[in-house]
């Protein structure tokens, strides 16, 4: 999608694909950056090279809507699909007019084009004269936003064919794999005719709009709510460029609306929130931006590091919980499935080791990782983890799941403790930290100029990568380039481990 959005915008075929509509060459996923946003459009259109990279947690999210966009298809199967072709949309919507003539009932990717607007519809069913439009989502309900997506398709769509009726395909929660992976209950279809048909005296207004903007020069559009939500705009950096950092939007547990209000009354930096009315820890976040010192409670952190018995074992999962259950009784986006541990074990003579696993892609790895987890953790002595809930979690399903190992796995509960504490509960404050206790903003504050303590240099740097990737291994032909992604994920989760031995002994040398 965005290769064809990129490509749409620079088409040569102007006069071919949009002969009476405004020169905008809109594809739809522009028509909503619109809708959000002028400036983001404008910025899209004429200073693409301010925009940021795709996040490796953007790009996971995309992988997961080809994927079920994928599916779908299955509800309505024997369609043809409209191939991509490289940027000729003229080919492809000749394709689609012939797929039509010759009597085929059902499209995938139909290609339509109508007053400067080019659409790709994911599927199109014949029902009596009429078609019937069905749009596909990796979400779990319908939002805002694809009402929009879903009324421009209608747009264009009426110019060209008698419609019936609009739908949004969304996952369905409440489904959990049981035997073989049944589309009809993972998918849930909701009918949208009414909402689209709403929506529609309003487009012929937003495209004329959206003309006049992309006509003119960057639109002055001051920052708000819209560049966060439903996500971060592809042009928050550029601008916000004029936003310091540290500043009111770096406060910590602050309400969003909260944090406009006082930018909009100019109260930016951290000096122009004297006096205003925070909570313990954003009031010590100021401080220390202002001031630029560290601030440690002593005694607290004793007391805290003192709960540990040796061996300590730190220890970090990566999991499943996409929006297809790939194993049996899991549920999108439902329990996490556990595939991958890093495990540090330091022991009182300061001796650090290192125990992984990593489940082969193709199988169920839950039983052997349930195995090797019990092997591997000491059997006495703490076990350390990062906002420990999510660990706790991962065993107490294991422990459901593996009815061998569950009492010396939910033994391990009453093991832990949790290393964002210390920060969470202001024993620890740097500057640096802008207000997150994220492992990833507490590593570089604490270990600025330490290459090894950096996520920077690693071919995966999220956990949703870390399960894409896990899940490509079994599709992955070249054993070779199999090997790579292993040694991409063993690297990943171990800095993560890593991490805290390092936190854990930076905070025993202040005490």
């Amino acid at each position: 999608m965005d290769a064809f959005e990129a490509d749409c915008s620079r088409s040569p075929l102007r006069l071919v694909l949009f002969p009476k509509g405004p020169s905008m060459n809109l594809s739809k996923s522009q028509y909503l950056r619109g809708i959000r946003c002028h400036k983001a459009l404008w910025l899209y259109r004429h200073r693409r090279e301010v925009m940021s990279e795709y996040s490796q947690q953007t790009l996971s999210r995309f992988a997961t809507g080809h994927e079920v966009g994928k599916l779908a298809q299955s509800l309505f199967p024997g369609g043809v699909e409209i191939e991509y072709d490289e940027g000729d949309f003229a080919a492809m919507i000749e394709n689609t007019r012939t797929a039509i003539e010759r009597g085929e009932q059902v499209l995938y990717e139909a290609t339509f084009a109508h007053e400067g607007v080019l659409i790709r519809a994911d599927i199109l069913v014949k029902d009596g004269d009429a078609w019937n439009l069905y749009e596909v989502k990796s979400s779990t309900r319908v939002k805002p936003e694809n009402e929009h997506d879903v009324a421009i398709q209608w747009f264009v769509l009426s110019r060209h064919l008698p419609l019936g009726r609009a739908h949004l395909v969304h996952v369905d929660t409440s489904y959990a794999l049981d035997g073989e992976l049944d589309v009809h209950r993972l998918l849930h279809v909701v009918d949208l005719t009414d909402t689209v048909r709403d929506l529609q005296p309003a487009i012929g207004t937003n495209l004329a709009a959206m003309a006049e903007t992309l006509a003119g020069d960057e639109p002055d559009i001051r920052i708000g709510l819209y560049c966060t939500s439903p996500y971060d705009c592809d042009f928050k950096a550029y601008c916000w460029r004029h936003v310091p950092r540290p500043s009111v939007f770096d406060l910590h547990n602050l309400r969003a609306e909260r944090k406009f209000e006082l930018f909009d009354q100019g109260r930016v930096r951290y000096e122009d929130l004297r006096g205003e009315e925070l909570n313990a820890t954003q009031s010590l976040q100021v401080a220390s931006g202002i001031s630029g010192e560290l601030h440690i409670e002593r005694d607290r952190l004793r007391d805290f590091l003192a709960q540990a018995t040796y061996p300590i074992n730190f220890l970090d999962f990566e999991a499943l919980s996409g929006a297809v259950p790939k194993y049996q009784g899991q549920r999108p986006y439902g329990t996490a499935i556990p595939f991958q541990y890093s495990l540090h074990v330091l022991h009182a003579d300061g001796h650090l080791e290192h125990r992984e696993f990593l489940g082969d892609g193709s199988t169920d790895p839950r039983p052997e990782l349930a195995a090797r987890l019990v092997e591997d953790v000491t059997p006495t002595g703490s076990i350390v983890a990062y906002n420990q809930t999510y660990e706790k979690k991962v065993i107490g399903n294991l422990a459901n799941e593996i009815e061998t190992r569950r009492d010396a796995l939910l033994a391990m509960h009453t093991r832990f403790i949790d290393l964002i504490e210390p920060f969470r509960q202001r024993m620890y404050y740097h500057p640096g930290f802008n207000g997150s206790f994220s492992i990833k903003s507490i590593l570089p504050a604490m270990f600025p100029h330490d290459d090894s303590l950096s996520y920077g240099g690693l071919a995966i740097q999220e956990g949703e990568m870390a399960s894409l990737i896990y899940q490509q291994i079994a599709e992955e032909p070249d054993e070779s380039r199999r090997q790579v992604m292993r040694e991409d994920l063993i690297a990943y989760c171990k800095l993560d481990t890593l991490a805290m031995v390092a936190i854990w002994r930076k905070l025993e040398s202040l005490v």
